[in-house]
């Protein structure tokens, strides 16, 4: 399991989404933290560490942090 961590302007973004769009994407992190490159898709060159999470409403991009086992959510985009 990965250890999610939100930047603060990410997670203003985050927290100002629709409940519906927050549920979906707190669902689609949830399973990246599981299974970090099965539930991510690339985003840019494939090496694996910048990755994206892409709902109906949001887009998000990640840093996965092999090593320390952690998600970083770098930015978050509201698509709707």
């Amino acid at each position: 399991m990965y250890a999610l961590k939100v930047d603060p302007a990410a997670e203003a973004v985050w927290d100002a989404l629709p409940p519906q769009a927050s549920d979906n994407l707190g669902r689609a992190l949830a399973l990246a933290c599981e299974r970090p490159h099965d539930a991510t898709h690339p985003y840019g060159v494939d090496e694996k560490v910048v990755r994206q999470i892409i709902t109906p409403e949001v887009r998000a991009i990640l840093l996965i942090g092999h090593q320390t086992r952690t998600i970083a959510v770098l930015q978050l985009d509201y698509l709707a």
